[in-house]
């Protein structure tokens, strides 16, 4: 409304309600490509056709904290909750049901992708991951361990160090790129592209 020569008038004008594209974004206890995964992480926060959650495990605060990663991210993203059980944050319920769009765990240890890969659901992480596979919202991961012999990872003070994947680790890697719902990115840069053609499947609906 607006004053015109003492005069009030009205001013039609049309809004758009834009409905968000849901994240939840898992951050379990390994520190593979960890500073890229936050700086995503709080690329997504920015984004505004996202909402996004964060939740993270135990073992996920403690290995961001000794990477000096645990202020920023806490700092920045809105919506974070650390494990306390499986069952606490309660977000398995919620992503089984389709409240949220998707549902992304990255980084993803080797402890968890076995767990997944054998239907092990006692830890926050890997029960949401299983109600999540039991309902329509799909799930991206980003594990670590995807390829056989020494690879070369990133320390919490930026030096490098190698580590040799065990033949273990990298089979359940593979089982769960054959799961129904999964999908297996090798980066994170690949999850975020993956993440973004959703939502704009979602905008061209």
């Amino acid at each position: 409304m607006q004053l015109l020569k003492g005069r009030f008038f009205c001013v039609s004008t049309s809004i758009t309600l834009i409905e968000l594209f849901r994240i939840v974004w898992g951050i379990t206890g390994s520190g593979e490509r960890i500073q890229d995964i936050v700086d995503l992480v709080c690329e997504l926060e920015r984004d505004a056709r996202i909402r996004l959650k964060v939740v993270v495990s135990k073992a996920g605060e403690q290995v961001l904290r000794w990477y000096g990663l645990w202020t920023r991210l806490a700092g920045y993203v809105q919506r974070l909750q650390v494990e306390t059980d499986a069952n606490v944050p309660f977000i398995a319920g919620p992503l089984q049901v389709g409240k949220y769009d998707l549902l992304v765990v990255a980084p993803l240890t080797a402890n968890s992708t076995a767990k997944i890969a054998y239907g092990v659901a006692d830890t926050l992480i890997t029960n949401a991951v299983a109600q999540t596979l039991k309902g329509p919202t799909p799930v991206i991961v980003f594990p670590v361990d995807q390829s056989l012999g020494k690879v070369t990872t990133t320390g919490p003070k930026g030096e490098e160090f190698k580590v040799h994947v065990r033949p273990i680790d990298w089979d359940n890697v593979e089982r769960l790129r054959g799961m129904r719902g999964f999908t297996v990115m090798s980066s994170p840069e690949e999850v975020i592209e993956h993440a973004n053609s959703l939502v704009q499947e979602r905008e061209a609906l």
